[in-house]
């Protein structure tokens, strides 16, 4: 029987932005241990989850992936973690985000032109439309 000495789900949730039911998903898939139950049957979460829920939360926010977050949390799990191999995974995930920028850059050129073409009239011949079809 464990006692009510940690935080529930709720105030979890609340301590760290994060929606419940992301709380629930991090558990099912790993990042986040199963919280044992108190005696009334409610999960009782260990306040040093917070830190971990942060970790993931902003993990997230800047872009890294489910895989590249496990994996960060695993060099930082393992108490082994060098500044190299941390270094390492945000260096490949930086060239993807800068990928990304060059990509969006891209679609904005296209739309941006597209959209300065067209006169918004009621006629059949559409800038954007043809910017859609061009290969």
């Amino acid at each position: 029987m464990v006692l009510q000495t940690g935080l529930m789900r709720a105030q979890l949730a609340k301590l760290t932005g994060c929606n419940l039911e992301t709380i629930r998903y991090y558990e099912t898939v790993g990042l986040l241990p199963p919280p044992p139950r108190a005696a009334n049957g409610y999960r009782v979460y260990s306040p040093d989850l917070t830190q971990r829920l942060r970790f993931i939360l902003r993990a997230r926010d800047i872009g890294f992936s489910m895989e590249e977050t496990r994996s960060l949390l695993a060099l930082t799990d393992s108490g082994t973690q060098t500044c190299a191999e941390v270094k390492d995974k945000t260096e490949v995930h930086l060239k993807d985000v800068r990928a990304k920028i060059a990509d969006l850059r891209r679609m904005e050129r296209i739309l941006a032109n597209a959209a300065a073409k067209c006169s918004g009239g009621e006629v059949p011949e559409c800038p954007v439309l043809e910017a859609l079809t061009a290969g």
